[in-house]
């Protein structure tokens, strides 16, 4: 049981402590408040489906590198991605197949990058990830690590296997950039 403590001295007429008075209140209540801040927070910054970072995220994750790289001088590069024919999926299979189809190219993306790299859902089929201390050669190899993985990545459909292939842009952030310039940049070269 969480358990807040106060400890207050008791002195006598000299003002020597000759005692002590402890209070013990039940602090359930805070305990949950602060865990419900964390769920909150979660929620706010997690794709629900995924469980990658969410486009908010990903957005204050890319403006933080930015400041970082014009403060300090660490490169960065972002990957574009989209997940190739995606509606045809939802239309042929249905949206379940669809949201198999989502958490599988997560999962894929998600255990071929390095800790330092970070992944989120942009928004319906597509992803973002930031990659940190990369050149540009380092990036393209990445990009089609990550594009051959999830197409050799499938996923049982009845009696059949499925595989889908993604699209990446790939390009490093320069000083200039804003986070608007360095997406759309990417989103082109897709």
């Amino acid at each position: 049981v969480a358990v807040s403590t106060r400890i207050a001295p008791i002195k006598d007429a000299e003002g020597n402590i000759v005692g002590a008075i402890e209070l013990f209140t039940d602090n359930k209540a805070t305990v949950e408040a602060q865990r419900r801040m964390q769920d909150l927070e979660k929620m706010a910054l997690l794709d629900p489906l995924t469980q990658l970072g969410n486009r908010r995220h990903l957005e204050m994750h890319v403006q933080s590198s930015l400041a970082e790289m014009r403060r300090y001088g660490w490169q960065f590069g972002i990957l574009f991605m989209d997940v190739d024919g995606f509606k045809k999926i939802n239309d042929v299979h249905g949206h379940d197949i669809g949201d198999r189809t989502l958490k599988m190219v997560a999962a894929t993306m998600s255990n071929s990058l390095r800790s330092s790299d970070f992944l989120g859902r942009w928004g319906g089929d597509e992803f973002l990830a930031v990659l940190l201390n990369v050149r540009n050669d380092q990036l393209l190899a990445i990009g089609n690590k990550l594009r051959a993985l999830v197409e050799h990545s499938n996923m049982p459909v009845g009696s059949t296997l499925k595989s889908v292939t993604v699209s990446v842009g790939a390009t490093e952030a320069d000083e200039d950039d804003t986070m608007d310039t360095l997406l759309k940049r990417a989103d082109n070269l897709m």
